[in-house]
């Protein structure tokens, strides 16, 4: 098994994690993507998905390929990887009601429905999952885990690269990781960070 850290964007869906993946990739990680999402309105730079991610409860082959790069994954999967190695984790957030509000533009433009549970209710589902989240984390050793608020980012990016750099060993190349940071694909927005 190679030495090499295994890097992981991870957060709510919607919460800033395909900026995340663009910052990291531009700093010099090589991205595990199989792009077989096409950009789009919603993520016009791309989503930086790995099938392959979705279905780590059965099959965490692919793994073996993410020593040294970096892939996404939402939130909850962070529970299903194998604790035989070491992961460091760049976390995501948002404002939650971004985030919600994100999601319902994005579903709405696929033509599907947004359910019925009101924004209070779903608000509630996503915070006790990230808790949950955060606590496993915080109770496993074979995780670094860097969290990042994604509102925060596009108003001050220099301290949050900064701080991303340092995590992640300080080699990044963080002039192309500023010159990543596009305010004008914040488009949900809620008030102050």
């Amino acid at each position: 098994m190679s030495t090499e850290p295994i890097t992981i964007v991870a957060g709510l869906p919607r919460s800033g994690t395909s900026m995340m993946m663009q910052l990291l990739v531009a700093g010099g990680i090589p991205p595990l993507t199989d792009h077989q999402r096409r950009p789009d309105e919603d993520n016009p730079k791309g989503y930086y998905e790995l099938e392959a991610v979705k279905k780590i409860k059965e099959d965490a082959s692919f793994l073996e390929e993410a020593h040294g790069k970096v892939f996404k994954m939402v939130h909850l999967l962070l529970l299903d990887l194998p604790l035989d190695r070491e992961y460091r984790v760049v976390f995501t957030r948002r404002k939650i009601e971004e985030v919600l509000a994100s999601q319902k533009k994005m579903l709405e433009r696929m033509g599907k429905g947004y359910g019925n549970l009101p924004d209070e209710k779903l608000s509630e589902i996503f915070e006790a999952q990230v808790a949950k989240v955060q606590a496993y984390l915080a109770e496993h050793p074979n995780f670094s885990v860097l969290y990042v608020n994604y509102n925060q980012i596009l108003i001050e990016p220099k301290p949050i690269i900064d701080s991303i750099n340092a995590f992640l060993g300080g080699t990044l190349d963080t002039d192309a990781m500023m010159a990543v940071v596009d305010p004008k694909l914040y488009r949900q927005r809620s008030g102050p960070a």
